[in-house]
């Protein structure tokens, strides 16, 4: 139908660009046949010719793109005896074009659609690994006239085309088994057709230059994430001109290094994260650049995780850490972050020769606020060549939070500085506390739900006297545990 409407419109526009006498003619002309379909290499553009009509009443002639088995009408030849038309602004450079002519009468009537040639598109890839060119091409149609071969022709740096290779109707290929570096190609193909015909293909060119390989691909961390993945980043030299990487991993220092990656068009970067390995073992990964033979040209410097271990005793924390391996640059330190409840900050730096760490557990206990308290390390780098300092984060470990409440018995409000205040003592941040004191007939004289303050021995101000009192708490713990607890407090004045 869309063949049809096309028709139709383009008969309509002549029909009214020709002057009308007597009856309409409404029988079509016959249709010419295209001859030759063919491509100035000079100038890109797509040459054709025909035979006549051999109808007596022949205004013109109508040229078509022919597109998926429609015309798309590109021009209008108001001559009868013309049999030749160039296609201006062909796209023949870039693809294989397709064409059919059809013959126009006094009346505007269009004869049927010629028969269909098409251009001739050639394409040459360097395969710098093999050292060879690969030149393919689209067949072109052999009626009216028959292929009988295809003549394949270059030239390098301008020179006139000689003679590459000559191939049967039926192939569509030719390499060219070696080539100079850094010279210019340029191919043609020529179709050689029954009755010395030619149809020439598009131009081609190349630059017979081998991929550039990167100098240098920085390993820039390697870092455990919280979900127990490994993280991986690599920087590569902006010059390379090749875009194919594989990424291997061995595990422990007597594996061996096979592939988990492979990636492709990349330039500049890799970010790589290995879903679920077994983060209690030490990984090792390196990035390599792959030529065209799939083969390694560089490798990277190797990356590896580092894996923190934690010993505890009653009190003493003791944590121990493998060398991060292995920058360009060098390790500037290592940094133990600590959660007690919330996130992570910054407690410690570790110079860079020391892999282990032993605090007490009493440094922080008033700061847990959690079920447990979490301990993670940061390797940082220095002197990179590249300017690409690393940062690297190791596995956390984590402790149960201490959840142990003492009270004093016994205290001395004199403001001698020692002694002067009761408080019940936490190793931890409660989440509900509240805290009250009485005298012995049950009188509250102190009260408060902030487990910081502390009671200073006095009722609204006013200093009791020795004796005992009593006080009341409940505690809700970070564990969720609820704890209430009675007992008395002695006031003592030093004299």
């Amino acid at each position: 139908m869309r063949l049809k409407f096309i028709h139709i419109i383009s008969a309509l526009q002549i029909a009214l660009s020709l002057p009308v006498y007597g009856q309409t003619d409404q029988d079509p002309p016959v249709s010419p046949v295209l001859n030759l379909v063919t491509v100035n290499q000079e100038t890109g553009n797509s040459e054709l010719s025909w035979s006549l009509s051999p109808s007596s009443d022949v205004s013109g002639y109508v040229v078509y793109s022919f597109i998926n088995g429609e015309g798309y009408a590109l021009d209008t030849l108001f001559n009868p005896n013309i049999t030749t038309y160039i296609r201006y602004g062909s796209g023949s450079s870039y693809f294989s074009e397709s064409f059919v002519v059809a013959a126009l009468d006094s009346s505007g009537n269009i004869s049927p659609l010629s028969n269909a040639l098409h251009t001739i598109f050639i394409n040459a890839e360097i395969d710098t690994c093999g050292k060879k060119i690969d030149i393919t091409w689209n067949s072109y149609s052999s009626f009216p006239r028959v292929v009988l071969s295809y003549t394949i022709l270059f030239s390098t740096n301008g020179t006139n085309f000689t003679e590459a290779g000559e191939v049967s109707s039926e192939k569509k290929n030719l390499t060219l088994e070696d080539f100079t570096i850094d010279v210019q190609y340029c191919f043609i193909v020529r179709a050689n057709l029954a009755g010395g015909y030619i149809s020439g293909s598009n131009k081609t060119c190349l630059l017979t230059k081998m991929q550039r390989p990167p100098q240098w691909i920085n390993a820039d961390y390697s870092k455990v994430t919280p979900d127990k993945n490994i993280l991986l980043s690599f920087s590569i030299d902006p010059s390379s001109e090749v875009t194919s990487f594989s990424l291997e991993r061995k595990t422990g220092l007597s594996g061996l290094f096979q592939q988990v990656a492979q990636f492709n068009d990349i330039t500049g970067s890799v970010l790589y994260s290995d879903v679920k390995p077994d983060i209690s073992k030490i990984h090792y990964y390196r990035l390599s650049a792959v030529n065209n033979c799939n083969k390694p040209i560089i490798y990277s410097n190797i990356a590896s995780n580092i894996v923190l271990s934690m010993q505890r005793s009653e009190n003493d924390i003791n944590l121990i850490w493998n060398p991060y391996k292995e920058w360009m640059g060098s390790i500037s330190s290592y940094k133990l972050y600590v959660n007690t409840g919330s996130s992570f900050e910054e407690r410690l730096s570790i110079p860079p020769g020391d892999t282990s760490v032993t605090f007490s557990y009493a440094d922080l206990m008033y700061e847990v606020s959690g079920r447990e308290v979490c301990f993670l390390i940061k390797a940082f780098e220095a002197s990179n060549p590249y300017n690409i300092d690393g940062e690297s984060q190791s596995s956390q470990v984590c402790t149960a939070a201490t959840e142990t409440i003492t009270v004093p018995n016994i205290f001395t409000p004199d403001n001698n500085l020692i002694n002067d205040f009761f408080k019940p003592v936490l190793s931890f941040t409660p989440t509900d506390y509240k805290l009250i004191i009485t005298d012995l007939l049950r009188r509250t004289i102190f009260e408060t739900i902030d487990s910081n303050t502390e009671w200073d021995g006095t009722n609204n101000g006013n200093q009791l006297p020795e004796g005992v009192y009593l006080w009341y708490m409940n505690v809700t713990t970070p564990s969720g545990k609820n704890i209430s607890r009675t007992g008395t407090v002695t006031i003592i004045f030093n004299r």
